[in-house]
């Protein structure tokens, strides 16, 4: 188990970081192509982590966990289990540490994805199901000795999101509500406690698909548990359990949960991209689906915040997801 960091953790994170990942700015959405979609008199900003080290805001944590590793460790080099966007983190993360990756990923990945961690220079390995991607890693940790670099339970990655939610309440100090997604809950558990630390009254909600609701599961029932079956467009959004730490730092700092349907995402990637130009994958459309669905009507009149945590999504998988 471990804890939600400190400002003075997040503030010496950021220091470390500092210059070695983008700067990502906040966006205000005022544009007509897409206000008309926005909660009534509301102002939205827009956390454009889309344009991250590795696209997305997973890049924070995987260089804060190479720079963790022991002289040991970076001679075993490391392992990930992913879908996409950690395996990207963590091979560019290794690429710039010098040490050597191998990363486990479902044959269903994005292309995209795949040949980026390749391009990084990782070493790929495609097996059938999150369940098999699982064992193939452990066996990797146990036979070659590398160390896991875990995508959400792990307390680099909070820290890392923390320095991306440090960034975002300080560039706009007035938001009284950010609506942040939840895939495993090493995002919002590290973003929500910075930003509760920095502004104890800002209100924070947290967003996952009907198809991968496990922090929904786990508030119900008052502790971490898995969900039977993963069913969502949004992949990176798509872990089959919460975890005790990043539960537990969740349950402590997230207002409120909602969950949107995966046509909502579709919807709002076709939205973004005809208002912003932007060729956002499932999960970078969620939470502004969310605030335009059914946090609408509640949010109207209010200076909110949404985040675009990432983006590594092929021309071919977008036009697929958003045709009709």
């Amino acid at each position: 188990m471990f804890t939600a960091p400190s400002l003075a953790e997040i503030e010496a994170a950021s220091q470390a970081l500092e210059g070695r990942i983008v700067a990502t700015p906040t966006l205000t959405l005022n544009s007509d192509r897409i206000t008309p979609y926005l909660p009534d008199n509301s102002k939205v900003h827009m956390k454009m982590e889309l344009f991250q080290q590795a696209g997305s805001f997973k890049a924070r944590g995987a260089l804060l966990a190479a720079d963790a590793l022991t002289p040991e460790q970076r001679a075993a080099g490391v392992t990930a289990v992913s879908a996409g966007n950690h395996a990207l983190a963590v091979s560019w993360s290794a690429n710039q540490a010098g040490i050597s990756a191998k990363v486990v990923m479902p044959d269903t990945a994005d292309q995209i994805r795949v040949d980026g961690c390749r391009a990084l220079g990782a070493e790929v390995v495609l097996v059938e199901n999150v369940e098999a991607a699982f064992a193939e890693v452990d066996r990797l940790v146990k036979e070659e000795g590398r160390t896991m670099m875990h995508p959400f339970e792990s307390p680099n990655m909070a820290l890392g999101a923390a320095t991306c939610g440090l960034e975002f309440i300080r560039s706009r100090p007035d938001m009284e509500t950010i609506v942040l997604p939840i895939g495993g809950g090493g995002l919002i558990a590290g973003m929500a406690s910075a930003i509760k630390l920095e502004n104890p009254k800002c209100n924070i909600i947290g967003v996952e698909p009907f198809g991968a609701d496990s922090m929904h599961k786990s508030f119900e029932k008052g502790e971490a548990v898995p969900i039977d079956k993963v069913n969502t467009i949004a992949d990176s959004l798509g872990a089959p359990m919460a975890l005790p730490s990043s539960y537990a730092i969740t349950r402590a700092n997230v207002d409120e949960l909602v969950r949107i349907e995966d046509d909502e995402m579709r919807t709002m990637m076709k939205r973004l991209y005809e208002g912003l130009k932007i060729v956002a994958e499932p999960a970078c459309a969620a939470t502004t689906a969310a605030i335009c669905g059914a946090l609408r009507e509640r949010l109207s009149g209010q200076n909110i915040g949404v985040i675009a945590c990432g983006s590594n999504i092929s021309l071919n998988k977008f036009n697929r997801l958003t045709a009709g």
